[in-house]
């Protein structure tokens, strides 16, 4: 969208924007510094919408906005969010003011990674971006897990989707051995004595019962998160960080 098609969306009168609900006003405020602050990212003229953007704070008796800089834009906006009662979901952030992604990733791991039952869209998605973000390799999923196109996937693994290569598995057979399961199991071993080898598949379970009794009996190797607290697991897409890191680690020691 150009400049004068934002300009345009942003225009009220002062009867028209003070007849609105508050909470509706900031959600406009709020609109409107998405708008300013994706036209600085491209360095584009920002004039005509700060000044815009300042006469709603004053019809607000609210604080005008003197510097338009990156982060300033960024508090402000969260802040038109909270006071319009919005939610404050990972897809709602701004694009990230520095270390812009890269055009092109390393090398992806001959490593695969199967979501048994994993019944939160939330969760495959936060998955979904560690694995791009370490480039673990090839995602696979069970019939019952949220497939990587359902909206709250792709919100959630904010974009990464589109880098990752994924199936929907409908046979365990297919996957590279060893399977090693992700489990709270005591016979379980702790992912920082298990040495993870070349190529294997790593299996993380359903948030409630973790992996199918399927899985269980076929898996060559158990590990587990060594636990110091009340609680015995952590949520899965956390646990898979984890575990994702440590893989990390030995391939890179």
């Amino acid at each position: 969208m150009n400049v004068s098609k934002k300009k345009l969306r942003h225009s009220f009168t002062k009867p028209k924007f003070l007849s609105l609900p508050l909470q509706q006003q900031h959600k406009k405020c709020s609109s409107m510094l998405r708008d300013i602050y994706d036209l600085a990212l491209a360095k584009q003229p920002l004039d005509k919408l700060r000044t815009t953007y300042n006469e709603l704070q004053r019809w607000m008796n609210a604080p005008v906005l003197e510097d338009f800089h990156l982060k300033d834009i960024s508090d402000r906006y969260h802040l038109h969010l909270e006071k319009a009662k919005l939610s404050l979901k990972e897809h709602n952030l701004l694009p990230r003011i520095s270390c812009c992604d890269r055009t092109a990733g390393e090398p992806v791991w001959p490593i695969a990674i199967y979501l048994d039952h994993i019944r939160s869209a939330h969760n495959v998605g936060s998955i979904l971006r560690t694995v791009e973000c370490l480039r673990l390799g090839t995602v696979y999923f069970s019939e019952q897990t949220p497939p990587a196109h359902h909206k709250q996937v792709v919100d959630t693994s904010m974009g990464t989707v589109e880098h990752i290569d994924y199936h929907i598995l409908n046979h365990l057979d297919s996957l590279p051995r060893p399977l090693i399961a992700m489990e709270t199991s005591q016979e379980a071993i702790s992912i920082h004595d298990f040495l993870f080898p070349e190529s294997f598949t790593l299996i993380v379970g359903n948030e409630e019962y973790g992996c199918s009794n399927e899985i269980l009996s076929q898996a060559d190797h158990i590990i587990t998160i060594p636990m110091r607290g009340i609680k015995n697991s952590l949520n899965v897409a956390n646990a898979f960080s984890m575990a994702a890191l440590e893989i990390s680690r030995q391939r890179r020691d």
